[in-house]
């Protein structure tokens, strides 16, 4: 009797590898929901005080072409988050986004968007609409989409980071339905566990 595992083809784990990826883009299809996306991704990684590694600093244009740098917003508690406007589960997140950066705006945590693979112009449209008025910067060859490759890359859009005061980052968020609570509580968590 002979116990030889079976062997797995390399193709086999390419091909499982490479539907997880797009499926987590929005590649898919989900009959109930109309948009073209696979639903139930959800992956909250949480980084402890002394194992967090110090954000690299962002900089870029914004919306308007203004400036702007992550350093502007030094001592503060960021949520930095990669959305498109074109992204159908960045479009369902952005109402708790825009809520949680109103309930917090008055203490000291600012949002941040990396807008990837848009144009300015759409992005600026959806963001009126969806009454977000916090700034993003334009990400236009994906270098501020790697920027994260030493610490927690990003593995789907949107993903949101939420960085310490400290300039460190302490939590990935990737939740194709996230809700005001849960993002709330990774940013009180971090302040609170934050030295």
């Amino acid at each position: 009797m002979s116990l030889r595992r079976p062997r797995i083809h390399p193709l086999a784990v390419l091909l499982v590898a490479l539907g997880l990826v797009l499926g987590s883009c929005g590649g898919g299809v989900d009959d109930t929901s109309g948009d073209g996306y696979i639903g139930g991704v959800k992956k909250i990684t949480p980084v402890e005080p002394q194992d967090r590694v110090a954000m690299p600093e962002l900089t870029g244009v914004d919306l308007d072409g203004n400036e702007i740098s992550t350093a502007d917003f030094e001592g503060k508690t960021l949520v930095i988050n990669l959305w498109g406007s074109w992204c159908p589960p960045c479009r369902e997140e952005a109402p708790v986004l825009r809520e949680v950066s109103e309930n917090l705006a008055d203490d000291n945590v600012q949002f941040i968007g990396i807008l990837t693979k848009d144009k300015p112009a759409a992005a600026k449209a959806f963001n009126t609409k969806a009454g977000i008025t916090y700034p993003s910067i334009v990400d236009e060859d994906g270098r501020l989409q790697l920027a994260f490759a030493k610490s927690l890359p990003s593995q789907a859009i949107p993903t949101t980071w939420v960085i310490d005061k400290n300039g460190k980052v302490a939590a990935r968020i990737i939740d194709d339905q996230l809700s005001v609570n849960t993002l709330t509580d990774i940013i009180t968590w971090t302040r609170k566990s934050t030295p």
